[in-house]
């Protein structure tokens, strides 16, 4: 039988959710000030082999997660330079199969997100921005130190995001953005860490670049492609070295249409090479974010 052992590495980024914060085309252009959006996304995740230091483990897990994610933003500005804030909460359910089968899966809320980017340079004119982002994510999320498996982490992160996007052609833009997730402890990790009492999970930072091309192509729709390359993150419990750095390789195909109604958005993604951690097989995504 497979067991279930430092499960963390993949746990501890949420379900469904990618390890860095995905950015979706255009996120790193400049808002109008004063406007209110609401967004609602829906995000279904598979996770499967088990790899330690390059090599799949034994045995047949399956890990699914299903998220609903209700997000609240206002844009205004800091002096002359545009800003952004956002809240951000999920609901969803993480169903362990497979060699997991026997293990309780969660369905509950997840960590409470708050966000807020401001734009240092941003030209309109010659489609030029840089952008910087900080995140707080607090532990309100559905919780057991007895289950392997939760909706949340029991522990406050935190990451900063600094973004570029400039024309390459008359319709297609680059972007490259980097981002590190630092983690609070946990004092409570229990059956995630493999461990039958309490024990303390601490993590190193967790960097990631992704970037990749924005094609318009007309009004409505707009296409883009992005590769993601994710290191750090290795995780101590109780003060000993699990040596599971991450090191992994995904892409991430995005879609928009903007119609009267908002705008919609799918993506789809999956890893490409991993050293450590269950290995993403497929996460897809679809957003309405509508104006009001």
């Amino acid at each position: 039988m497979f067991r279930i052992k430092n499960l963390f590495l993949l746990i501890a980024f949420g379900p469904g959710l990618a390890w860095a914060i995905d950015l979706q085309p255009n996120d790193i252009v400049a808002p109008a000030p004063n406007k209110n959006y609401l967004t609602l996304s829906y995000i279904n995740s598979e996770n499967t082999t088990q790899y330690r230091n390059g090599s799949a483990q034994p045995g047949n897990p399956v890990i699914a997660t299903q998220s609903a994610i209700l997000r609240g933003s206002r844009t205004f500005n800091i002096g002359e330079l545009p800003a952004v804030s956002y809240l951000q909460l999920p609901y969803g359910a993480i169903s362990p199969a497979g060699s997991f089968a026997s293990a309780p899966g969660d369905t509950g809320i997840g960590d409470l997100s708050f966000a807020t980017a401001i734009w240092p340079y941003a030209n309109k004119s010659t489609r030029t921005y840089l952008g910087i982002a900080g995140y707080l994510i607090a532990p309100t999320g559905s919780y057991s130190s007895q289950r392997a498996f939760n909706l949340g982490e029991n522990r406050f992160r935190t990451d900063l995001q600094i973004g570029f996007q400039a024309p390459i052609t008359s319709n297609v833009d680059g972007m490259i953005a980097v981002d590190t997730m630092w983690f609070g402890g946990n004092s409570q990790c229990g059956a995630a860490c493999g461990l039958s009492t309490n024990g303390a999970l601490s993590q190193k930072p967790l960097t990631t670049t992704q970037l990749g091309p924005i094609y318009r192509i007309n009004q409505i729709f707009t296409v883009g492609a992005s590769y993601f390359y994710v290191a750090g993150g290795a995780t101590s419990i109780n003060n000993s070295y699990q040596n599971n750095v991450v090191n992994t390789q995904r892409f991430l195909l995005s879609g928009q249409a903007h119609t009267p109604i908002g705008r919609f958005s799918l993506q789809y993604g999956r890893d490409m090479e991993i050293k450590n951690g269950f290995v993403q097989t497929r996460v897809l995504a679809v957003r309405l974010a509508k104006e009001f």
